[in-house]
């Protein structure tokens, strides 16, 4: 489809409910009457690119949790959507057959725009584990800060398509600490449910994790934790598991049970392509364009804003510059994306007139790493589940919660090894460089520190017990805490800060976050339950006053 026939059939129609922007103007014609048949829904999303010169009654930037929600919702409430997304669809299935790269095998598919891969765990046994790739718009983005690597999904589906699938609704009584200004009464009631069953969200069946040989790891990590009288929990995770138990019937190509995780996973998990984004696909109203990275939003002189796009291909390399005209913008490219998106445009005035909170509050969800070296007699087993389905729970007392997490080498390693979330009051700030024109923030590698000692109040006390050691080999020489990186970004526009309490931004009519960028730092569990919620939250009540 050419541009001009693109322009022309988003223009055509008049759509049946149009929001209203706070000075009367109108959100713009641009829906086709009616719902387009399945068939044409899924064609439609996979289309041709946003043209330039569209105009579009609400964009949303980024295709994780929050941008789905809001996409999703927004098509059900009769608006036509167009999502962009800096990353690849993730729906063409390489050389090997398929879509995603083997956690132990990587290749150019695994990492975004780097020619050596830069894996959480670096060594293993003595032996460095990076690689060198082909440089490529690959699934995992592993950017370097200052202070610290943020790990975030690339791709269609943001983080939803990386992460362990663990997901966590956080304790009622430790909400406060998380979102104080929101109502905790209608998360649990409402908004959480809401997100669960959005989500696909499901929990093992503990008989046959007691029998899995996949889950021996988990098992061991449940024994020494109760030995050392700390609660041992199960954690509910977006996986089929009537698929993983087909995985180690043999029945069913193996997909968590090959060790499929960290750059994706081909069959049993349930990312958002499987869950909102089908959804939104069903819907007809919603377009996404891959490999589009916004870089400019301003007022539109007519109103609205125009939004500057950059269509890259896989080499990373702008292929054209776009020009599209959108009424209402909602910013929902993850916790870093979005943050650096907006310090940029209001230190350049673009948008100027975002307040001085913009890039504050950001945080790494407590997020350290380690290993523990068991005994002979201890094994944690040679097929090892990728996703992770246990935690050990310290919060109260020593403020860290412990996802028992997997090493799925296909070896037996005799190691335990944990993801802790911890209570860390640090945070940073994003901020712009004029001399070098980049975003940069001011995270230091020291404020780890209580994140340690928080995770130290569990695993000093096991390894006495147990009469074990750190493992000293998996992120460096010697080396015993993953203290350099965080897969859990937060915050950088805080929920009634930044914005108002439902994540419009001040300043500007029109404008939204609705992403993890909301949320100060820290959800005492995996954040994307709540990233979800919270977006369902928001995106009600802006629906319901703002449509």
């Amino acid at each position: 489809m050419s541009d001009a026939t693109m322009r022309e059939s988003e223009t055509k129609g008049v759509s049946r409910r149009r929001f209203i922007t706070g000075t009367g103007s109108l959100l713009g014609a641009a829906a086709i009457v009616g719902h387009a048949p399945r068939a044409w829904a899924g064609v439609r999303a996979a289309a041709a690119p946003i043209g330039s010169g569209a105009h579009v009654p609400a964009l949303v930037i980024g295709t994780g949790y929050g941008g789905s929600v809001a996409a999703l919702r927004l098509a059900e409430a009769g608006v036509d959507v167009h999502m962009v997304e800096m990353g690849m669809a993730w729906d063409t299935p390489g050389a090997d057959g398929k879509i995603f790269a083997n956690t132990t095998r990587p290749d150019d598919r695994s990492f975004w725009l780097r020619t050596r891969t830069k894996q959480p765990l670096s060594n293993f046994l003595g032996f460095p584990l990076d690689k060198n790739v082909n440089c490529r718009t690959g699934i995992l983005d592993a950017e370097e800060f200052g202070g610290i690597t943020v790990y975030q999904g690339r791709g269609v589906g943001g983080g939803s398509l990386v992460n362990g699938g663990m997901a966590v609704t956080p304790r009622r009584e430790n909400f406060g600490a998380i979102l104080p200004t929101v109502n905790a009464a209608e998360m649990y009631a409402t908004y959480y449910p809401r997100a669960n069953s959005g989500l696909g969200v499901g929990t093992i069946d503990p008989a046959w994790f007691d029998s899995a040989d996949c889950y021996q790891y988990a098992r061991a990590g449940r024994k020494h934790a109760q030995r050392s009288g700390f609660p041992f929990l199960f954690v509910p995770a977006v996986y089929d598991w009537d698929y993983m138990k087909q995985e180690a019937a043999g029945t069913v190509p193996r997909s968590a049970l090959d060790g499929e995780i960290l750059y994706g996973n081909n069959h049993g998990k349930k990312s958002l392509q499987k869950t909102y984004i089908e959804r939104i696909r069903a819907t007809g109203r919603v377009t996404i364009s891959p490999l589009h990275k916004v870089t400019t939003v301003t007022p539109a002189p007519g109103g609205g804003y125009t939004v500057l796009i950059d269509q890259l291909n896989t080499g990373g390399q702008t292929t054209v510059t776009k020009t599209v005209t959108a009424d209402k913008v909602f910013f929902a490219a993850g916790s870093v994306g979005t943050s650096k998106l907006l310090v940029g445009l209001k230190a350049t005035g673009a948008l100027p007139l975002l307040n001085d909170e913009i890039g504050r509050g950001w945080g790494d969800n407590g997020n350290v790493m380690c290993g523990r070296a068991n005994h002979l007699w201890d094994p944690t087993g040679k097929v090892q589940s990728s996703i992770p389905t246990g935690g050990i729970d310290n919060w109260d007392a020593g403020g860290a919660f412990a996802e028992i997490a997997p090493l799925p080498t296909g070896i037996e390693t005799w190691a335990s090894f944990y993801l802790s979330i911890t209570k860390n009051p640090h945070r940073a700030r994003f901020t712009w460089n004029a001399a070098a024109a980049k975003v940069e923030l001011d995270w230091q590698t020291a404020w780890k520190q209580p994140s340690i000692d928080a995770a130290k109040t569990i695993f000093d006390k096991i390894n006495r017990k147990e009469g074990t050691i750190y493992r000293t080999d998996l992120f460096g020489t010697y080396k015993i805490w993953g203290d350099h990186l965080t897969y859990h970004p937060l915050g950088g526009a805080v929920l009634d800060k930044a914005t108002d309490n439902h994540g419009r931004l001040h300043g500007y009519s029109g404008l939204y976050v609705i992403d993890g960028a909301l949320i100060p730092g820290n959800t005492s569990v995996n954040p994307f339950v709540t990233i979800t919620a919270l977006a369902e939250r928001n995106i009600e009540r802006i629906i319901a006053t703002d449509l």
